[in-house]
């Protein structure tokens, strides 16, 4: 088999409500990239890319990405490395994507979970068999609270996301450090003993001393764990060492070298592993074995993904004993489906994909169809998205 041809595509769907976090002013799924690759067999696979101007790793290590710059890189660097390539050479796939350009890493996700999407749907398997086998069915979600909230609104959609479901609330945080430690207590105080909360500080604290200090103010109601309170590995370093609850990093952590570098500096407790940040499903993969050998634990998260991307992350996130931390993606709904949740998780209003993954008691249902196991809804790709 042989790929041979691609098309991209910017898309853009409607939110239940805007959601932005201390790095982020952009508002989610406002131009996410979407890829179409073809092959010889006829056989075509999707990838995603929630490529963002303003998302970077510490420092700009890696640059901000967006749909246009996935398609500018992908049409006149990626593809001519690997057209004529066979899909199931992903590793080959992946030196020649790195050989063609540095970095850019979103564009060569949106590759590789197209690449794995046609593999899967070649041998009649999902994805997650690609990637050495399920050790669970769902993955257990935390729902996300957007750092603009007003504290009550946060805590109301805290409550009603429990009662739909939901174990496990994620607050960002980072730009009101005091704001952060009165909505903890508030949260604690609404949903209980038995409900996760963690804070993601998306880099927002000044310093790794405010930091801790924060942290631990905000520990004193039970907090499950404080995610990449500050920018650089060595400031991440300080506070892992300090603070008595986990850390976890998430900018800190893009590529499989900076898990290793994490690892050896014992920079973070938890690791917080992208599909995209990393490049795609095979570095990503690679990321989570590095974390299981060091005893690290994992999630995967996302950045509001649409039907593609929620079943890379799933198949992703499935498939490695130490990711067993809940994740962050949104419980998909589309049109003309019952809707499974009024909050809990309910990011958009549709989707482009025919039908939603299931959700059960907090989590998604790994889907077990082949390739990613989604059907695209070409018309909806139109309604919603534009070639670029």
């Amino acid at each position: 088999m042989k790929i041979t041809d691609f098309v991209c595509y910017e898309v853009s769907i409607p939110t239940r409500r805007r959601h932005t976090w201390a790095s982020s002013t952009a508002d989610v799924g406002q131009g996410w990239f979407i890829l179409k690759v073809f092959t010889d067999e006829g056989i075509v696979g999707y990838g995603e890319a929630t490529a963002m101007g303003e998302w970077g790793g510490d420092f700009s290590r890696y640059y901000g990405e967006t749909a246009s710059t996935c398609a500018v890189v992908i049409r006149e660097n990626i593809f001519p490395a690997i057209v004529g390539c066979d899909p199931f050479d992903i590793d080959l796939i992946h030196h020649k994507m790195d050989s063609a350009i540095r970095g850019h890493n979103y564009a060569k996700a949106a590759v590789d979970i197209a690449l794995y999407d046609i593999m899967g749907k070649k041998i009649n398997m999902p994805v997650y068999k690609l990637l050495g086998g399920k050790h669970r069915d769902r993955i257990p979600l935390a729902h996300s609270l957007g750092v603009v909230m007003d504290i009550n609104a946060a805590v109301d959609e805290a409550k009603k996301a429990v009662d739909e479901g939901i174990k496990n609330i994620k607050m960002k945080g980072g730009l009101d450090l005091p704001r952060d430690v009165e909505l903890m207590k508030r949260l604690r105080e609404a949903v209980g003993p038995d409900v996760n909360v963690l804070v993601d500080a998306n880099q927002g604290y000044p310093s790794p001393k405010e930091a801790i200090k924060w942290g631990t103010e905000m520990n004193r109601y039970n907090l499950q764990y404080l995610e990449q309170p500050v920018e650089g590995i060595m400031q991440m370093q300080q506070i892992t060492k300090m603070l008595q609850c986990p850390v976890c990093a998430d900018e800190s952590c893009w590529t499989v070298a900076d898990a290793l570098d994490i690892v050896s500096l014992r920079a973070a407790d938890y690791v917080s592993i992208y599909v995209s940040k990393a490049g795609g499903l095979y570095p990503a993969r690679t990321i989570a074995s590095i974390c299981e050998n060091a005893k690290i634990r994992c999630n995967v998260n996302g950045s509001g993904e649409f039907g593609i991307g929620n079943a890379a992350n799933l198949h992703m996130a499935c498939c490695a004993k130490n990711i067993d931390l809940a994740s962050v993606f949104p419980v998909t709904h589309v049109e003309g489906y019952p809707e499974q949740t009024k909050v809990a998780a309910h990011w958009y209003r549709d989707d482009i994909i025919r039908e939603p993954f299931r959700y059960e008691d907090g989590c998604l249902v790994v889907p077990n169809g082949p390739g990613l196991g989604v059907e695209i809804d070409e018309e909806k790709l139109k309604k919603y998205g534009k070639e670029i």
